[in-house]
């Protein structure tokens, strides 16, 4: 498997997150956002949205982290990263698409440069912009995370909840965003951070990662 990704793309990031809690390897194809890279005509001859992720498995290619993340579980069903009954698997998909749908599209790299370009936004206007989508969606999911968290999001084993929720944490710090509010938040951050799975999806240790 090939993923077309960018270091610090947080959708990128969950991906990795999954690839490695189901142990599965691959070669990974970096485009650099901030140089445009995703817009080549090569790339978009595999992705027309011209968006990383991307999930390529010989022919087939499989483009938005969703949609990757699914396909992850429906053919790497080992170990399972969605709940056995339907209604628990609703509520870790109700906590991903919290975050997936509801935070981060709001604070991705082409609406930040929307702002700063078609609205003079300096880095504190942009900051304050992320974070008044972060803080009302961390507080929902807190609650969430009290209400059928354990170790997790989701109990005691990670979910794709936790798949969404770290990479988000590391975009909430890029905005200088206090996360002491959100205690539930940060344990489980805390726990990821000593899982191999996710300390090896940082950003920070990807090899296209800035020095």
């Amino acid at each position: 498997m090939i993923l077309h990704g960018y270091w610090r793309s947080g959708a990128s990031y969950r991906v990795r997150i999954a690839l490695n809690l189901k142990g599965l390897g691959y070669d990974l194809s970096a485009h650099d956002l901030r140089k445009g890279e995703q817009k080549t005509a090569d790339y978009l001859a595999l992705n027309p949205q011209g968006m990383v992720p991307a999930l390529q498995d010989g022919d087939l290619i499989v483009t938005q982290s969703p949609a990757i993340l699914e396909w992850l579980e429906e053919t790497h069903p080992d170990p399972a990263l969605l709940p056995t009954a339907a209604n628990e698997r609703a509520a870790v998909r109700a906590m991903a698409a919290l975050i997936g749908c509801d935070i981060h599209p709001l604070n991705n790299l082409r609406v930040l440069k929307a702002l700063r370009s078609n609205f003079d936004a300096d880095q504190a206007t942009v900051d304050a912009w992320a974070a008044g989508w972060i803080a009302p969606g961390f507080d929902a999911l807190e609650a969430l995370i009290v209400r059928h968290g354990g170790a997790w999001c989701f109990g005691d084993a990670p979910t794709l909840a936790d798949c969404y929720l770290i990479p988000q944490l590391y975009s909430a710090r890029r905005f200088n965003m206090d996360l002491s509010p959100w205690p539930r938040l940060l344990a489980i951050e805390a726990t990821a951070q000593a899982h191999p799975a996710f300390a090896s999806a940082h950003p920070d240790r990807q090899p296209d990662a800035d020095a």
